[in-house]
C-alpha cells in the first residue's frame, strides 16, 4: 500500500517501540518470579527437565527470572541487545516445552513460541540506532 510506504523511514522508531513494549512486559513478568524466592525459582527451574536437565532447578529458575527481569531492562535500553535476545528466545523455548509437557497443547504454548520467534528475529535485526549498543 503506497500510502503507508513512507513509514519505512521510521524503522528505528519502530524497533524502539518494540524494545520498550517487550521490555516493560518482560520486567513485569520476570520481577515477581525474581522476588518469589527459592520455592518459586525451583518451580520455574524444573521446566529444564523437559530438555533433560534435572539438576539445580533453583539455579535454573533464578537464571530464568533474571533473564526475564534484567533482560527486559536491557531490551528497553538496547544494551547487550543481541545476546539478551538470544537468551530470552531460549527462555521462551523452555517455556513452550514446559507448556507442551504439561499437556497444554500448541494453544497453551503459542504465546511462548510466538515471542520466542520475535526474539530470534530481533537478534538478527539488532536494536536500531536508538540504543546504548549503537556505535
Amino acid at each position: 500500500m503506497a500510502a503507508l510506504s513512507s513509514l519505512g523511514r521510521f524503522k528505528n522508531t519502530g524497533l524502539l517501540l518494540i524494545r520498550i513494549g517487550l521490555g516493560i512486559m518482560f520486567v513485569m513478568h520476570g520481577y515477581p518470579k525474581l522476588m518469589g524466592g527459592p520455592d518459586r525459582w525451583e518451580g520455574v527451574g524444573s521446566a529444564m527437565g523437559h530438555v533433560g536437565v534435572t539438576f539445580l532447578p533453583v539455579v535454573w529458575g533464578l537464571a530464568a527470572a533474571l533473564a526475564e527481569t534484567l533482560g527486559g531492562l536491557c531490551l528497553i535500553l538496547g544494551l547487550f541487545f543481541r545476546p539478551v535476545a538470544l537468551v530470552l528466545a531460549f527462555t521462551m523455548l523452555i517455556a513452550a516445552l514446559s507448556h507442551l509437557g504439561r499437556g497444554d497443547g500448541i494453544k497453551g504454548a503459542s504465546h511462548a513460541i510466538e515471542i520466542g520467534v520475535v526474539f530470534l528475529g530481533l537478534a538478527f535485526v539488532g536494536p536500531g540506532k536508538y540504543s546504548m549498543d549503537k556505535k
